[in-house]
């Protein structure tokens, strides 16, 4: 794929996790909300491996600033990052291995989320740990499982993304 089609997918791609993210949220608990952008997040780390990660902080990016009502969001941002490179990067070494990419899945969005995410906020906002390390935690879980159905997903749609026909 030529850098043109690379980044007009991205772009894309991108668009459409600020559509997901801002319009397909669904509350569980509190603010705490299914957020479907990180399915399409999952889908471009599968596709392009760690450059995939623009598509969940440029997104991420995007929402909060433009459409949010809390602005620009630090924690989320480097969540994204981390979640990003480490997903792209695992998701091509086990290219073929659903399992070990569900395992890996959990285990960077923990990193990211229910981690670095919650010692960012805990630090700016003064927040104690044992308040927002539940709430970042059920995030997580939630937000894994959006990245599993985007990795489930990824197959049905691998040769759309390519541009190869669909039959």
């Amino acid at each position: 794929m030529n850098k043109t089609k690379k980044i007009t997918l991205l772009g894309i791609l991108t668009a459409l996790y600020v559509v997901l993210s801002f319009c397909m949220k669904f509350t569980v608990i509190g603010n705490i909300q299914i957020d479907l952008g990180y399915i399409v997040f999952a889908v471009a780390l599968c596709h392009f491996g760690p450059i995939g990660a623009v598509v969940g902080a440029l997104g991420c990016a995007i929402e909060s600033i433009l459409l949010s009502a809390y602005g620009f969001s630090i924690s989320w941002f480097i969540a994204n990052l981390i979640i990003g490179i480490g997903c792209g990067y695992v998701y091509k070494l086990f290219d073929e291995e659903l399992s070990m990419r569900v395992i890996l899945t959990i285990l960077f969005v923990f990193l990211g989320v229910g981690l670095i995410k919650t010692f960012i906020e805990c630090y700016l906002y003064s927040i104690p740990l044992g308040v927002k390390i539940i709430k970042n935690l059920v995030a997580t879980v939630i937000d894994s499982l959006a990245m599993i159905v985007g990795l489930c997903l990824y197959p049905k749609i691998q040769r759309v993304l390519k541009g190869e026909r669909y039959e």
